[in-house]
């Protein structure tokens, strides 16, 4: 962070820098051993002519390879201590980049300054962190802009002048050390921003684009008012900037606000997908500021357009939409070449021991891992605020870790159970980032990471009784300049030009659905199905998890828990929120009159051509398309919306139904169309792709949500011959939105349900989570994720979390303590204990992810993305890089590495609704536990199946189970009718459960679900069938008839008055009454179609049940003449 010094500051320290004396080498001139500061001192071969004033004060030495100053005591002026390089040249006409890196042993601002003498002088301060980490430091000056004359050492008619640059070193107080390596003062090309410094008195030839106030630079500096409904891109700039490629540069500008704001400075293209070399989050303050970036472009832009493209470059400063009525102030911007490239990216990894940042469960796991180069144990301890030590012990070495590259130890402090806020982890001369040890530890991280969601919802306003800090207007509600979401249609050839890939896709005229609502995906405006599908199932099983788990909380995720519109409303919260998506996977189903691909789901919807950030969802311009459905997307509604009908049915039965009905009409569609897929270049214009070539994994996903919702034998049917029915269905990474099937076995796992095989699927679940354990055992970091090839994937954190929900249900199921202490674990990586010591986060830990990627974040209050939202995670995947990280990261990273808190890194600093939907499950799990202690209960075990029954009508049937755990299990018996859902008997709570048995009862399925703090298990399933005791007599009135002919059928002992059935085979012939004394004579016509042969005719009565059959001799109808 740099900023000039005041007036006084830069004029002392000119004036004083002229006495300097020698400390370096007395008995030889400075001058004479010096080397132009044109080129790099690099200080390999000694001080090059730098000295340093007064020996009483200060020393310097380059025995190091740096050139470092020891400053003792000082309390006078900051020029009265210094080091310094005399004979320096300054050229009129040049413009010069000052370049170099520098670190100080604590905390510091220090001035650099040069020139022949006040007031012709450049200067700039340089803020200093104590960190052994260099920081780069590049600044630019024109000695054109000095003043001349009178109280100036340069003439007005001035060419060339000698002078020197200098560090001032005084008036810091305590001794410190500065060092300073690879500088140099460059003379560069010319300034190629004209009118850089206004000083023409106008604007030209700068634009001023959008809803600004009048330019005016009557003060020597360009001032534009930007009023409050100003656009996000409105702003002012250059066009026609010609940029090469692989060119180095030097953007420097002064800036400044009536108010405190956030701007965007830009060097990019004028048109296209208008993409940038330079892309630049700038706060603005009220003091004026210098701001410096040096850096090498990434592609290259002509001064002027072609038609079609290339298109001209351009440098912007976008300044619109950022709130109410301010000013912005702009001066001396000048873009000139930089012989030197920026330095390589070093990331800032602070303290060498690595701690979760947000703490500890009293009674859980806490790990550590130290980053040192020593290989013998080392001492560590754990101190409190005052300094007092609550444990101690000795590190275990690791060697190298892969991931990262860093020789590491691991700490293990588990013993440690006090609760306590501040603490510090100290060894190997290094202390930790601060952390608590609490029970409530990740209470609030459970609700921040859920209310994440409404802040990405579409078709409404965020409320700013709500959240005033993220409040904003509707998004795509077709209110200008949106176009909106109320009727959109799809996308064409016309629209997406050359990377059509759909073929002769075309909806029906006129087609057009209205999909307001949703959530937005990630950082753009889209909305996808297929990852709205995994993020509304997250979500489901966050809630349907407290049904079901032994030491979930189901009143932490009841009403009234979310910051949401619709809290207090009856409904738990979570489900609220989720049914916001699931509304949404509603309105994106192709009616029945739509044509082809009724029934399904259309991929997703978003805008035809990528928009820049920031950028308010309501202030998007861009037209907005449906993408051709695809049996992916279909399957996801069908899953999701099962889902919800299950748990929806006891809050709102209407809505339950809908969202079955349409889940079913879902399946059927994509069993019609078992291959609509979405293809690798399909839409990749103005959103993501989401291409996805197999579906086996959703049709297993969403066959398992149908069954456990209906129950019925069809959707059992697909499971058991799916090509995942048995086997690993999760990968390193667990389960995403591409790879559904773990969604489905986890869910078979957990829901009660009378699948065959459902051992074997719980048996899948443990044998996962002992894989991920094992690669977490292995890991020094604690992460849960490890590919066989080593690399960072996209999402990586998302990976972890999905990893750690297999984990987590394997606890579930079993009771078993080293899932749980793994899965806690794994969230230590998240938040801190990992190679760069941050956490992914947002405000949680000392040091969190704040630049997350998106449209709309930058543009809140606070202009960061708010709390418990997850950063996607480090990336070595290069072929997927956004050029923010092609540039940061030129030279490679290792894989753990690769991540940039940056607003600009998509590829690694995103944020998502399927990633965030993964924190939700895990932070709520994580709340869960407590102090982290085991408890003492064990698994509910079923150790007595109910056995199907054969009675009467009227009589008694008896249904019998048992269960063992401890605590002792409760019971609950359940009952499902025919086309019905399992429901709860009313007052059915033993082991026992007898009912009486009506005809209409024939077919009836019951079960018994037994539940203790570690879950629930759920019986076999057991059939009632009810069939009368004593037959009916039937009598024929001939033992044969031709087909076509009548027979009459008489039947003796029926019930009075009761309705009887007469059936030829499975054919109804007719329904006749019985007389009181319970007989009854109906004449029936055999149909002529039947084939000839022997028939069994049967009569039955309704109410009773009770049967009687005869046979008849069907002979060939007779001839027609």
């Amino acid at each position: 962070m740099v900023s000039f010094p005041d007036a006084s500051a830069r004029a002392s320290g000119a004036a004083a820098a002229t006495v300097a004396v020698l400390a370096l080498a007395a008995a030889v001139s400075p001058v004479a051993l010096a080397g132009p500061l044109t080129d790099v001192h690099d200080f390999a071969t000694g001080t090059e002519g730098w000295f340093s004033y007064p020996p009483e004060a200060v020393t310097a030495s380059a025995e190091t390879g740096e050139l470092c100053a020891a400053v003792g005591a000082h309390t006078g002026n900051p020029w009265d201590v210094a080091i310094q390089h005399d004979a320096v040249t300054f050229d009129r006409d040049a413009t010069y980049t000052v370049e170099f890196d520098a670190h100080a042993s604590r905390a510091v601002t220090v001035p650099v300054q040069g020139g022949p003498g006040y007031p012709a002088v450049f200067g700039q301060s340089v803020q200093l962190d104590g960190s052994s980490t260099p920081e780069h430091v590049a600044l630019t000056f024109s000695p054109s802009a000095w003043p001349t004359g009178e109280g100036s050492p340069v003439a007005d008619d001035w060419t060339t002048a000698t002078g020197n640059v200098s560090f001032q070193l005084g008036n810091q107080g305590e001794p410190y050390e500065l060092c300073i390596d690879d500088f140099s003062i460059t003379p560069l090309g010319t300034n190629l921003i004209p009118n850089g410094d206004f000083a023409s008195g106008s604007t030209d030839p700068w634009f001023v684009a959008g809803d600004l106030g009048p330019a005016d630079v009557s003060s020597g500096a360009l001032v534009v008012p930007v009023p409050a409904a100003s656009g996000i891109y409105a702003g002012v700039g250059f066009n026609g900037l010609a940029i090469e490629e692989g060119t180095s540069y030097t953007l420097t500008f002064d800036v400044s606000a009536s108010e405190e704001r956030t701007i965007r400075a830009i060097v990019g293209e004028n048109g296209g997908s208008y993409g940038t070399v330079l892309d630049k989050t700038v706060p603005v303050t009220t003091e004026p500021t210098t701001v410096s970036h040096t850096f090498t472009a990434t592609d290259s832009y002509p001064a002027t357009t072609t038609p079609g493209g290339p298109f001209e470059g351009q440098l912007a400063f976008q300044v619109g939409g950022r709130g109410d009525d301010w000013t912005f102030t702009l001066d001396n911007v000048s873009l000139v070449e930089s012989l030197t490239p920026p330095p390589p990216y070093a990331p800032e990894t602070g303290p060498r021991v690595r701690v979760n940042q947000v703490g500890y469960l009293p009674a859980g796991p806490k790990q550590a891992t130290l980053v040192t180069e020593r290989t013998e144990p080392v001492v560590w301890q754990v101190r409190t605020v005052s300094g007092g030590v609550l444990a101690e012990g000795v590190t275990t070495p690791r060697g190298v870790e892969p991931s990262s590259g860093l020789n590491v130890h691991t700490i293990d402090f588990g013993e440690l159970a006090t609760e306590a806020e501040g603490l510090v982890l100290a060894a190997d001369g290094e202390t930790s980032r601060p952390f608590d040890i609490d029970v409530d530890l990740y209470q609030q991280l459970r609700y921040d990471a859920l209310n994440f969601f409404y802040l990405m919802r579409s078709g409404t306003e965020i409320d700013a009784a709500i959240d005033p800090d993220y409040a904003r207007p509707a998004g795509h509600v077709d209110v200008a300049p949106n176009k909106g979401d109320g009727a959109v249609t799809c996308l064409t050839a016309a629209d997406e030009g050359a990377g059509w890939a759909y073929g002769d896709w075309t909806c029906p005229e006129g087609y057009a659905l209205d999909v307001r609502g949703g959530w937005y995906d990630a950082g753009d405006h889209g909305k996808y199905v297929v990852n709205g599908g995994i993020a509304a199932a997250q979500l489901l099983s966050t809630y349907e998890r407290t049904l079901h788990a032994g030491t979930a909380d189901p009143g932490a995720l009841a009403d009234g828990t979310l910051a949401v519109p619709e809290s207090s409303n009856g409904v738990p919260d979570v489900l609220d929120e989720a049914r916001w998506e699931l509304e949404f996977l509603l309105s994106m189903q192709v009616p029945a009159d739509g044509g082809e691909y009724a029934g399904m789901a259309h991929h997703k919807i978003h805008d035809v051509g990528w928009t820049g950030l920031p950028l308010l969802p309501s202030q998007d311009p861009q037209e907005r398309r449906l993408a051709r459905p695809s049996t992916a997307a279909t399957l996801n509604l069908a899953a999701a919306a099962a889902q919800g009908a299950r748990l929806f049915a006891e809050h709102d039965p209407e809505f339950a139904a809908e969202l079955l009905a349409a889940a079913r009409t879902a399946w059927d569609a994509a069993q019609a169309h078992p291959a609509v897929l979405a293809p690798d270049a399909a839409g990749n214009n103005g959103g993501g792709a989401y291409s996805d070539g197999t579906v086996t994994d959703e049709f297993y996903w969403a066959a398992a949500e149908l069954f456990l919702t209906t129950g019925e034998n069809a959707f059992a049917e697909h499971l058991l011959a799916s090509p995942h029915a048995t086997g690993d269905v999760f990968g390193p990474g667990g389960m995403n939105w591409g790879s559904t099937a773990g969604l489905g076995r986890l869910d078979l796992a957990t829901v009660p349900n009378a699948l065959p095989t459902r051992d074997a699927i719980r048996q899948s679940v443990l044998d996962a989570a002992d894989a991920y354990v094992a690669t977490q055992d292995a890991q020094a970091w604690g992460s849960t994720y490890v590919r066989p090839d080593g690399l960072y994937e996209w999402g990586s954190n998302s990976m972890v979390l999905n990893t750690t929900v297999v984990i987590a249900t394997a606890f579930d199921l079993t009771g078993d303590e080293t899932y749980r202490r793994s899965a806690l674990e794994a969230v230590d990586y998240l938040l801190g204990r990992n190679a760069l010591n941050i956490s992914y986060v947002s405000g949680y830990g000392e040091v969190s992810a704040q630049h997350q990627h998106n449209r709309w974040f930058p543009l809140s209050v606070p202009g960061v993305s708010p709390e418990g939202s997850l950063a996607g995670g480090p990336n070595s995947t290069t072929g997927t890089w956004d050029p923010t990280m092609q540039a940061a990261f030129a030279g490679g990273c290792t894989p753990s590495m690769c991540y940039l808190d940056e607003l600009g890194s998509w590829a690694s600093n995103e944020v998502a609704i399927n990633w965030n939907s993964a924190l939700s499950w895990v932070a709520s799990f994580v709340a869960d536990q407590g102090d982290g202690s085991a408890d003492a209960s064990t698994p509910v075990r079923v150790t007595g199946q109910p056995a199907d029954v054969t009675v009467a009508p009227g009589a008694t049937a008896t249904f019998t189970a048992a269960a063992t755990g401890v605590p002792a299990p409760t019971v609950r018996w359940q009952v499902q009718r025919p086309g019905a859902r399992w429901v709860d008997v009313p007052g059915a709570t033993s082991t026992t459960l007898t009912v009486t048995a009506a005809i209409a009862d024939h077919g009836t399925l019951y079960r018994a679900v037994f539940t203790n703090a570690s879950g629930s298990e759920a019986t076999d399933v057991a059939r009632l069938a009810v069939v009368a005791a004593e037959p009916l007599t039937v009598r024929l009135s001939a033992p044969a008839v031709r087909a076509g002919g009548h027979v009459t059928v008489a039947v003796v002992g029926a019930a009075a008055r009761e309705i009887v059935q007469v059936r030829l085979g499975d054919e109804l012939l007719d329904t006749r009454a019985v007389r009181k004394d319970g007989t009854v004579s109906i004449s029936v016509r055999v149909p002529r179609h039947t084939d000839p042969g022997a028939y069994v005719v049967t009569v039955r009565g309704a109410s009773s049940g009770r049967e009687g059959t005869a046979t008849l001799q069907v002979l060939p109808a007779p001839r027609r003449s």
